[in-house]
């Protein structure tokens, strides 16, 4: 009979004396109350406390934490705007007590300040400002924060603005400005493109020109210094300027006519090309000469008896 109560007794104390054992996890922080009352705030490792007198009241993460807020404003220029703000915060290892103790539900209590400050930071800017300023933005829900989670136990590590959503249509008329101002600057590009190349063909075609008008200057300079050794050539043998000169004139023409005859499938007709047109040719060109030539001797034989 006294075993049958014994067994009891000793499985009673059993249980007792495990359940006066605890562990708390690394960053985590667990709160003791003894009679309802606070008693003690125990950190990571294997714990004791009093059994039926003692009791968890809770546990605290001390790791950093990440609580995400959506908020939809409006900003000046009458845009509504739906902008996601991530808050980073961990609870300050002396104030374990405050953080557990003076707040119930810390994750409202940052919400609020946080659709507190964006409300009042965003209607004082345009859209694209909202864009170019979102640090701004996230520094001031840091600061107002800071201060107001302070004094809870709660440090706040950093808060940044991790997205900027506008009204479906106001994207798509954004959308639509990028795209017309990317097609200006391709326009842009293309006409300075199109521009270069005429400049460059207009430079090409002006040296092309002058290239050519060089080369028909230095051709026709040639035949001038070869049709003078042709007339001194023929001054040697008696034939006088006149003469040598009305003689290459009709030596060129037959060169020409036999040229022609050469080409099989040309069309070109010199005229007059009989041949009595070359005796006749000499024959004009050597009494034009001589006509010349009297006329001349005639006005300066007038001049001298004027002077």
């Amino acid at each position: 009979m006294g075993s049958f109560v014994i067994i009891p007794i000793l499985f009673f104390c059993l249980i007792i004396l495990i359940s006066s054992f605890f562990v708390v996890k690394q960053q985590t922080a667990a709160i003791v109350e003894r009679f309802g009352k606070f008693h003690s705030i125990k950190q990571s490792g294997l714990k004791l406390k009093i059994p039926l007198v003692d009791k968890i009241a809770g546990r605290l993460s001390l790791k950093i934490q990440q609580l995400d807020v959506i908020i939809e404003t409006k900003t000046l220029d009458d845009v509504f705007v739906r902008l996601k703000v991530s808050v980073q915060y961990r609870v300050i290892k002396s104030k374990v007590y405050d953080a557990f103790y003076q707040l119930d539900y810390p994750h409202d209590q940052i919400t609020s300040y946080v659709f507190d400050v964006v409300r009042a930071e965003v209607p004082k800017m345009k859209l694209d400002d909202v864009f170019v300023k979102k640090d701004d933005i996230a520094l001031a829900v840091k600061a107002e924060l800071n201060d107001a989670m302070l004094e809870y136990g709660f440090d706040i590590i950093k808060t940044l603005v991790t997205d900027i959503d506008p009204d479906a249509q106001v994207k798509s008329a954004m959308n639509r400005i990028n795209a017309a101002d990317r097609e200006k600057t391709a326009a842009q590009y293309e006409g300075d493109a199109a521009r270069i190349l005429i400049v460059e063909k207009a430079k090409a075609e002006a040296e092309s020109k002058r290239l050519q008008g060089q080369g028909i200057a230095d051709q026709r300079r040639e035949i001038a210094r070869g049709l003078e050794e042709s007339v001194d050539v023929l001054n040697r043998v008696g034939i006088n300027s006149q003469e040598a000169s009305a003689l290459i004139v009709v030596t060129q023409h037959y060169d020409t006519l036999q040229a022609i005859g050469s080409e099989t499938n040309s069309n070109l007709i010199l005229l007059p090309n009989s041949p009595q047109a070359g005796s006749q040719m000499l024959n004009d060109m050597v009494a034009s000469f001589t006509a010349s030539n009297q006329i001349g001797e005639a006005m300066k034989n007038a001049k001298k008896k004027n002077e």
